[in-house]
């Protein structure tokens, strides 16, 4: 007799398979009469303004020292003494050098000798002038040794004169065997080393930068030469400073060069800012980059760059409004300064647009603002 099978266990499994499913599919729908809530997309948005914008130029350039002087000695002699830290600070009227003094201090002395000889000649001549006087009227003296007396007496002044000048040099060369520091700078390496010989206003001891202040030298286009003036016109010129790699605020300096002449080679012109450097954050010749105001736009619509969004139909940002959706709004972009972007057509100001969360976004999106 065959053997009966039985189907009601597997028929059984495959309704409980059936009724899982259909119950997964209804996760997440709305109840009977419930309509689905819409989840907001988180954005950030900035405000468009309206106002005046200063377009701006970025170039590169260098720090260069304010002034720098290579420091030579007056008088020749011997180094005798270099007073001074390499690479260290040195302040205006510090003695850096000093020169062997006994040469000249000996010729010090001897101009202060033949001064003192020649007070003590002047002094008899005028005694015996005095003295000869008196008999000149009474005739016991003859006119010509009269003169002769009295000439005397102009000698020995002029030649007094003469030592005082002496004197006066010969301290001042001594002094000179005290080399002092003409700025407030920073030393280079010693080019010379005591013991040497050197000459005077010819052997090279040391070179001083001054660096507070600092220059900062750039070269601009000659075409944004009439924006930069004009600028400058306005007030007092700013321009942005930033070290390459630097992980810190752009530096301000003051723009107070322009360069007489551009140059025929390469069509720029010169130009410079200063920056007080207090706390050393820049050295000569380092690489620096440079953004400076060129125009002014007056009234005009602004936007941060990143609002901004480009689609086959031409640009848009999408605006916030105050029902919290994002709307698409095409616009028509013009110049951009730094993070922000004039906006020709399509913005009036004060409308808050989107700046990131725009790839979530489409007409009528139902928007949440966060901060930052």
């Amino acid at each position: 007799m065959p053997q009966r099978i039985s189907w009601k266990k597997p028929v059984a499994l495959l309704v409980v398979v059936a009724l899982a499913a259909h119950a997964w599919s209804d996760r997440g729908k709305a109840a009977p009469g419930k309509p689905a809530a819409a989840q907001a997309v988180p954005v950030k948005v900035a405000r468009a303004e309206r106002g005046d914008l200063d377009l701006s130029l970025k170039v590169n350039g260098y720090a260069e020292a304010y002034s720098t002087v290579t420091v030579q000695s007056r008088v020749s002699g011997q180094l005798q003494a270099v007073a001074f830290t390499p690479g260290g600070r040195v302040h205006q009227g510090e003695v850096i050098a000093r020169i062997d003094p006994s040469l000249l201090q000996a010729q010090l002395d001897q101009a202060r000798g033949n001064l003192a000889k020649d007070q003590a000649q002047l002094a008899n001549a005028e005694q015996v002038l005095r003295r000869y006087t008196p008999m000149l009227a009474k005739g016991y003296v003859a006119k010509t040794d009269y003169d002769g007396y009295r000439a005397n007496v102009g000698i020995y002044a002029a030649s007094v004169k003469a030592d005082q000048a002496a004197v006066e040099m010969a301290q001042t060369q001594l002094g000179y065997a005290q080399i002092k520091a003409p700025v407030d700078s920073i030393a280079g390496a010693p080019l010379v080393y005591p013991g040497a010989q050197v000459s005077a206003n010819s052997t090279n001891l040391v070179v001083l930068n001054q660096v507070r202040p600092i220059h900062l030298t750039f070269s601009v286009p000659e075409s944004a030469l009439d924006g930069i003036k004009a600028a400058a016109a306005r007030g007092q010129l700013v321009v942005s400073v930033q070290v390459p790699g630097a992980d810190t605020a752009p530096i301000p300096a003051t723009l107070d060069f322009i360069n007489n002449a551009v140059d025929t080679g390469t069509g720029t012109i010169q130009l410079k800012a200063s920056y007080a450097n207090g706390d050393d954050r820049l050295t000569p010749g380092q690489f620096v980059q440079v953004t400076l105001p060129t125009a002014r736009l007056h009234d005009v619509v602004t936007v941060p760059v990143t609002a901004l969004q480009n689609s086959p139909n031409g640009s848009f940002v999408f605006v916030v409004g105050a029902d919290g959706t994002a709307q698409q709004r095409m616009v028509t972009a013009g110049t951009s300064n730094g993070g922000r972007i004039v906006i020709e057509k399509g913005l009036a100001g004060g409308e808050q647009v989107v700046t990131d969360g725009q790839m979530l976004l489409t007409n009528g999106t139902k928007v949440q603002v966060v901060a930052g």
